[in-house]
């Protein structure tokens, strides 16, 4: 359980802006976890444990997507009951031993219990990050609030993935380029066990003066009603889940693509870069945005926007090209995530948004083991390229069942 705090709460950006900036640079940190793995984990896979079937390499991305969807899941109850803080430093302990699993790893295996350990390192943090956010920030500002939070993380996954190209093109694939993650991984802890405060009771106020009622609703309910129900929620949970199945296929796939093509590691470090960093840097504009033109149809522009650039990459070859595709990808994504979330916080109570934002990022997070099974499985039988262009098929679809199922909820103050 936590303990209120003394003081007079409020909600808000402007009343909270310190204990929200300093979220914002933990989630930063959480971003660079991934992020040193973004452009060498395939190149691992192939170059030192000799993985010649897709499928086979791209294991690591389902382990990781499967373990990650089922602690966003628990997160979300395990906040409610114990507190915001308390998930966040366990997940901090538990993604320590991860750079240094895949610096030793003697074989495969340990590559996935890495990224099983991995996985639930970002369920915890990330997913505990976003619910602190939205309490702080109250109604008006949610939009802008996960704007900045993506931001931040998907720029340090981005700006990872270029270090650790580097690294890797100077170095070796191992061990220099996870250096940084086992300093990520300290200063994370180090941030949230002495300088995060609870946030818990801002939600409990805010409850109490909702206007709208629904505040007992089960576990079970909840994971119905955000899942399959609820226009919005469910219409969330696949666009994000599709969302993270292509982000799966340009983890997995792009950078084989990319070598097998020519391309050198100091190159495929550059592209495993720029689409994380337009998704970044991008959301700073797209959640404000959100708050101001409404949901809807920036999610349905951002999924349509991502196909057209997944389809470029399937027909184009050349860093040039597939450079304007990453960028491309990186808008969509901006446009989408921040927003995905923004909704959830919109139509789920106060008393069990953070279960309902467990919920959409199980379907999400999700969506990295059913990206990495489906490009993999079509990669082997019919070509890395047939599996791309598949995806952008799926991309697209999801946008269009968006623009058919859900509702504009931005609220009006």
């Amino acid at each position: 359980m936590t303990r209120a705090p003394s003081a007079p709460l409020r909600l808000g950006l402007r009343a909270n802006l310190a204990q929200f900036t300093l979220l914002v640079a933990v989630n930063a940190l959480v971003g660079a976890m991934i992020g040193q793995e973004r452009s060498i984990l395939p190149l691992l896979a192939d170059q030192v444990f000799g993985l010649t079937a897709v499928t086979a390499s791209l294991t690591f991305i389902v382990a990781f997507g499967l373990t990650k969807a089922a602690t966003n899941l628990a997160a979300g109850s395990l906040s409610d009951r114990y507190g915001r803080k308390p998930v966040l430093v366990a997940g901090w302990l538990i993604g320590l031993p991860v750079p240094l699993l895949l610096i030793w790893a003697p074989g495969w295996g340990w590559v996935i219990v890495a990224n099983v350990l991995l996985g639930i390192n970002q369920g915890l943090t990330w997913s505990t990050t976003i619910v602190m956010k939205i309490d702080l920030v109250g109604l008006d500002r949610r939009g802008l609030a996960m704007g900045l939070n993506e931001a931040a993380g998907y720029t340090a996954v981005a700006a990872t993935a270029l270090a650790t190209g580097w690294l890797a093109a100077e170095h070796g694939l191992r061990p220099a380029p996870f250096l940084i993650g086992i300093a990520v991984a300290a200063l994370g802890l180090g941030l949230s066990t002495v300088f995060v405060r609870e946030t818990h009771h801002h939600a409990r106020h805010e409850a109490a003066s909702h206007s709208r009622a629904g505040g007992d609703l089960s576990g079970r309910h909840i994971l119905i009603r955000t899942s399959f129900t609820e226009k919005a929620l469910s219409s969330a949970s696949q666009a994000g889940m599709v969302n993270n199945l292509n982000d799966g296929l340009a983890w997995g796939l792009y950078p084989i693509l990319f070598a097998t093509s020519g391309l050198g590691l100091a190159r495929i470090g550059a592209l495993a870069a720029i689409y994380p960093a337009v998704w970044g840097l991008g959301q700073t504009v797209t959640g404000a945005l959100s708050d101001r033109w409404g949901r809807k149809w920036l999610i349905v522009g951002g999924m349509l926007t991502q196909a057209v650039g997944i389809a470029i990459v399937a027909a184009g070859s050349g860093f040039a090209i597939w450079a304007v595709a990453a960028i491309l990808m990186g808008a969509g994504t901006a446009m989408v995530y921040p927003t995905l979330l923004a909704v959830i916080g919109d139509v789920a109570h106060p008393t069990w948004r953070a279960r309902a934002v467990g919920v959409y990022r199980l379907w999400r997070d999700g969506g990295y083991a059913v990206g990495a099974l489906i490009a993999g499985i079509t990669a082997d039988l019919l070509g890395i390229r047939t599996a791309i262009w598949l995806v952008a098929g799926i991309t697209a679809a999801s946008g269009l069942l968006v623009a058919a199922r859900m509702y504009e909820t931005r609220p009006r103050t």
